[in-house]
């Protein structure tokens, strides 16, 4: 793995990133999703884009369910190799996504996530690691960072949230899966710090925060109270909706990894959280909706995939 640092001169924001129009078209078209994402369909492959990080030179999406070659639980765009799915047709998955992303498998990074707050930071060198099979995957991480444009970072999730991390100044890119557990242990926060080695500045960031559990519905226990009552302070309590069942709660992870982003530095106006949540669309529809763990187990992962355009 190697660090590139990034040129940190000209501080300017893109438009978009400001909160402001940019002054070129948006690379970032199709249907619009809710206020912050929208729709791209590329070939059998439908992603969830942000238009403010498209609009500032990067490319991310997050993958929906529809697609892909895989059946059963995994129906159809299973993007993990370890969740019990045929490999053959994983790797065909995957193929389809660099496909529609415009790039080569090996091109993508991926890394062997643990629900913790490790990252590691990746450059061309990487390229190609963990994208046929798991065992060279980047080990142990659940951030990738970095400075090399035209590598695809990728992050898989199912009710985690996929978080994607842009500073169009210094030209550094983030993924990050945080769960509860890296949301308690401050994963993002861990990323833009891996981010600042490489010349960037919080302040400078663009977030994109991708489908989750809904809030409705995240039920957690007393441990998960404990653990982010213990990490957040006073701040934990409106991280919580009441549940009918005593002794538990409903978890809100994007307003807690909100907060993360927030405490670390990235100006609130920058941070765009999707309304998406993983489970089941209402109606069904495999094109618009994405996988959850806590919907059917066993069950497919999506993807988070980001690239730096190069310059």
């Amino acid at each position: 793995m190697t660090a590139h640092p990034g040129p940190a001169t000209a501080r300017a924001l893109p438009a978009a990133a400001a909160g402001r129009a940019p002054a070129g078209p948006a690379r970032a078209g199709g249907a619009p999703a809710d206020g912050v994402t929208r729709w791209r369909q590329a070939g059998g492959v439908r992603l969830l884009t942000w238009p403010a990080i498209q609009a500032a030179g990067a490319d991310a999406a997050v993958t929906a369910r529809g697609g892909g070659v895989s059946s059963g639980p995994y129906a159809t765009l299973n993007l993990s190799l370890n969740v019990g799915d045929d490999p053959a047709r994983v790797l065909e998955n995957r193929r389809r996504l660099a496909a529609a992303f415009g790039a080569g498998l090996g091109d993508f990074v991926f890394a062997r996530q643990v629900h913790g707050a490790g990252v590691r930071v990746v450059g061309g060198a990487d390229a190609g690691s963990g994208a046929v099979t798991p065992d060279d995957a980047i080990p142990d991480a659940d951030a990738l960072v970095t400075a090399s444009p035209g590598v695809v970072l990728a992050v898989l999730a199912a009710d985690c949230a996929p978080i994607v991390l842009h500073d169009p100044v210094a030209g550094v890119l983030a993924c990050v899966h945080s769960g509860w557990r890296g949301t308690v242990a401050r994963a993002a926060a861990a990323a833009l710090a891996a981010m600042r080695s490489l010349g960037s500045r919080p302040s400078d960031v663009i977030a994109g925060v991708g489908p989750v559990a809904s809030p409705a519905r995240y039920q957690v226990g007393p441990d998960v109270h404990r653990a982010v009552t213990g990490a957040f302070g006073r701040a934990a309590a409106a991280l919580f909706r009441p549940d009918p069942q005593p002794g538990r709660w409903r978890f809100d992870l994007w307003a807690a990894n909100r907060l993360v982003l927030r405490e670390a530095g990235v100006p609130g106006a920058q941070i765009h959280v999707t309304s998406l949540a993983t489970g089941p669309a209402d109606p069904p529809d495999l094109g618009t909706s994405f996988f959850s763990d806590r919907a059917a187990r066993p069950c497919g992962r999506l993807a988070i995939v980001a690239r730096l355009r190069r310059r």
